[in-house]
């Protein structure tokens, strides 16, 4: 469906599955939540996408490491600067690698680099109902879309990245791929829905990780599967660091656990047959400042005279990777 205020929306899940969704609720949200995309704040970006609504494109490849739309023959020379000076206004992009058009967007996190670990150990997801809890400007759901799932639901309450979705969803328009203004505290609202659950770089911003991973499980089908990449501490006790202020300059993180903390956590949650896949430092190779990304990164977030800590002392990041089933 195509929208002049939006662009290419895909078909509404609650309208595609006659299944027991909480559906009022879901509803009440999107009403509370939709007038976020019309705030002046992301008046740039709103206007970014609609400059660019006449352009589109017959071909993509999201098999590779980029995203992958168009050549840069498709568009004229005016067609071009004006994609470019639509895309710039999302600096710093966060999440990527994209190329459009020929244009090609670097983004502070080689996302590829994730879902390259993460792929061969979980189950295809060809034919299944997939949630992107946190999904940013979508660069993980155009990925998945390559293996042809029935949906994927991107989870993500703020609206510059839904208008960043947007922007690409109107050049490839795939019509698996639904963005919604919700967040994980939301996803127990489909109960017994999603045969795969991506809850990647989440839990540790939240106060109550075991409570999130409990709702998480509650929205997983019989059979489902969840994968969890949470950013933590390298030990063997089963804890977790809480920093008192700021973590490696960062706002909002609570808890940071070992691999074997977090095992506990899911296991508390009723998860079954984990398998910890990836359990490594987080490297400047991985998150860095890029042109498309001029921003302080992992570099600058470490103590330049210790690496193995973060500029306020406390150990430096790992990132944990654990894939289970609901039990």
């Amino acid at each position: 469906m195509w929208r002049e205020d939006l662009g290419f929306v895909a078909p509404d899940i609650l309208s595609r599955y006659d299944v027991p969704l909480c559906r009022d609720e879901i509803q009440q949200i999107r009403k509370d939540r939709a007038v976020r995309l019309w705030e002046d704040r992301v008046q740039p970006y709103r206007e970014a996408v609609l400059s660019v609504m006449d352009l589109s494109s017959s071909w993509s490849d999201t098999s590779g490491d980029r995203v992958t739309v168009g050549q840069r023959d498709d568009l004229s020379p005016e067609q071009y600067d004006r994609l470019l000076r639509a895309l710039e206004v999302f600096r710093p992009w966060k999440k990527g690698p994209f190329s459009l058009f020929g244009i090609e967007i670097d983004a502070e996190w080689r996302s590829d680099l994730k879902w390259s670990r993460i792929q061969p150990h979980i189950q295809p997801l060809s034919g299944r109902r997939v949630a992107d809890i946190g999904c940013h400007n979508g660069y993980f759901m155009f990925r998945m879309a390559d293996q042809q799932p029935d949906c994927v639901v991107g989870f993500e309450p703020f609206a510059k990245h839904f208008w960043n979705f947007q922007l690409i969803q109107n050049l490839v328009q795939m019509e698996s791929l639904s963005f919604e203004l919700l967040g994980v505290e939301h996803i127990n609202f489909y109960p017994k829905f999603f045969d795969t659950i991506f809850c990647l770089g989440i839990l540790y911003h939240h106060t109550d990780p075991v409570g999130l991973l409990r709702k998480l499980r509650s929205a997983l089908a019989p059979g489902g599967e969840i994968v969890i990449d949470c950013q933590g501490i390298a030990g063997e006790l089963p804890v977790s660091l809480s920093p008192r202020g700021r973590y490696a300059k960062a706002r909002g993180i609570w808890f940071l656990p070992t691999r074997s903390c977090l095992e506990h956590w899911m296991a508390r949650a009723g998860f079954q047959n984990l398998r910890c896949f990836f359990s490594e430092p987080l490297s400047v190779e991985e998150q860095r400042r890029t042109a498309w990304a001029d921003i302080d990164s992992l570099q600058e977030f470490l103590d330049p005279t210790d690496l193995e800590k973060t500029i306020e002392g406390y150990p430096a990041p790992w990132r944990h990777y654990i894939v289970a089933a609901r039990g």
